[in-house]
């Protein structure tokens, strides 16, 4: 295996607003950034939290598919969210998206996120 590390990017999803990649691929895996609900366009998503996680969501699908990869390839996801209230809102998004498909997942409530998002969603997956 190499150990080399490509950078991925594409203008298809939000571009970073700080020193950072939308993801880097190594050894056969992909690291996605966390996403906020953040369009390509530089709107962010605030008043509604399913079209916000959608958002993430499809950020993390447009960055992977720029590697080379599909969701269907992620085994792991990190959901972070300002508001547990939300909890339920984000995984009916979430079971919708993904399908069948069930990535180990990690939701963690946390005090607040870059640029005032009310969710961020990041990702590991397989070449």
């Amino acid at each position: 295996m190499s150990s080399a590390l490509k950078v991925i990017s594409t203008a298809n999803s939000a571009a970073p607003r700080a020193p950072y990649s939308q993801a880097v691929a190594v050894n056969g895996f992909i690291y996605c950034s966390g996403q906020i609900p953040m369009k390509p366009d530089g709107t962010i998503i605030m008043d509604d939290i399913k079209a916000a996680a959608l958002q993430c969501l499809t950020n993390l699908k447009m960055v992977l598919e720029a590697g080379g990869t599909t969701v269907e390839k992620i085994f792991k996801v990190n959901v972070y969210l300002v508001d547990m209230a939300d909890f339920a809102s984000v995984n009916e998004v979430y079971s919708e998206f993904f399908g069948s498909h069930r990535p180990a997942r990690t939701c963690i409530a946390i005090k607040q996120l870059p640029l005032g998002a009310h969710i961020e969603i990041e990702c590991i997956a397989l070449e």
